[in-house]
Parts: structure tokens; sequence; C-alpha cells
């Protein structure tokens, strides 16, 4: 699964070298993605890499080679919307919701709230995300509170002072603010998604591990959105 970004930059990608059978410049991507520095680009380079999109080839100015192209698109690439990575403020469908009590016109299900698990998150270098419902948890109410709520499986260790773990799952409630201090979801121009912890300092956002091996991001606010604030984990032993 791609991110929108991601998916652009190959179908770029993938379009030039057909074309005149050379990839094009870091500059150009940049243009054409309407990014604000080529360090962007670097990172989608690098998830398309890791994802095993494409190929960097040793030695060779501007040598970048198409491997394979997502399963869901035709080999042209052409004339199809790009694949959707993970964005919570984007989730289709019901979330897991526990109304207030003045709202509940019948019991809970003994199985309790019905939550989707919505994919992976980041606690360590930043990974895109999935935006496939791949299960439902059914989750005490009381582990929730009110609104609507998502869950996601941990991927890395930033978190691990926090005592969340690799493999854990954490109860995410839907919300585009929180405090200094709390457990956000973040998603950092619109393709990184992460599991940090806020910190305000003036204008800027700061993202926080915890564990001392990973250092504290910190970002303009226009480049960091809140998809949701941690409520509860989840853990098989």
């Amino acid at each position: 699964m791609l991110t929108r970004k991601q998916y652009e930059l190959l179908r770029f990608i993938h379009e030039r070298v057909t074309e005149t059978g050379v990839p094009p410049s870091f500059d150009e991507m940049k243009d054409a993605l309407d990014l604000r520095s080529k360090s962007g680009i670097h990172r989608l380079i690098t998830a398309l890499e890791e994802r095993g999109f494409i190929r960097r080839l040793p030695n060779r100015a501007r040598a970048l080679e198409v491997v394979r192209l997502p399963e869901t698109v035709t080999p042209s690439l052409a004339g199809r919307s790009p694949a959707r990575g993970f964005s919570p403020s984007v989730i289709e469908g019901n979330l897991g919701r526990v109304r207030p009590p003045s709202e509940n016109a019948e019991e809970a299900s003994p199985e309790g709230v019905a939550v989707p698990l919505m994919g992976r998150i980041a606690a360590g270098t930043p990974i895109s995300a999935i935006q496939n419902r791949s299960n439902t948890l059914h989750v005490p109410p009381e582990m929730l509170g009110s609104g609507e709520h998502y869950a996601l499986e941990v991927r890395g260790d930033s978190m691990i002072e926090a005592g969340i773990l690799d493999g854990d799952t954490v109860l995410i409630r839907k919300c585009q603010t929180a405090d200094t201090g709390d457990i956000i979801v973040a998603l950092i121009d619109d393709e990184e998604a992460t599991l940090k912890r806020l910190r305000k300092k003036g204008a800027s956002i700061a993202l926080e591990a915890a564990n001392p091996a990973y250092e504290t991001r910190i970002f303009g606010p226009d480049r960091v959105q809140i998809q949701g604030r941690l409520v509860g984990l989840m853990r098989r032993y």
C-alpha cells in the first residue's frame, strides 16, 4: 500500500523513464509533486525503495529503476486514482464510538465496542501506516470514553519508556487537537504517520520519543496534523 505522494512519485518516475529512458532529476521530481524541498523526495524514494518498488543503481547519476508497480494498477499507471495511504482523518466507515449515557438507547454489546484496526503506526523511524481495515477489535467501553476511536498496531521501539512496545495495539480517540504531554498520532507532511508525545514550543511542534536513542523532531505547525490521541493499549502475551 502506497501513500498518495509515493504513488504520484512512482508514476512520475515510471512515465519519465518510459518516455525518455532517463529518470527525472530531484528538482524535476520536487516540482512535479509540488514539494518545498528535495528532502521530501529523498524520503519518498527511500520509502519506495524499502517497499521494493524502485531500485537505486550505484555509481550512476540519476540512476533509478522501477522494479514493480502496485498490484492494483495497470502497467501504464495511466488514468488511475492514487492509492490511498493512511490518514485517520479520511478513514471511511464508522469508527468505534462510545455514546454518552444520555444517548444509550440500549445496552452495550457483551463483546464490547467494535473498534476498527486500521493498520500499523510507527514508533521509531517514521513509516507509512496502512489504511486498510484489517480487523475489528471488541473493546470494553470503559477503556475508551466518548467519541470515535480506531486501533493501530505499533511498529518500533521509540515509545518503550512510555510503556508502548513493538507489537502492541494502541487505541486512539479521533481528534485534531491535543495538549502538551499527550501521546498522539501525528501525520507529517501528509506522508508519514508516527506515534509520539506532543510538546508545543512556541509556534513550533515537537514530536518527542520515549526512548533516549531517538531525537526529538521539531516542525512548523503547518507540517504536522494531529490525527488522534492515545487513550488505551492492548497487549498479547
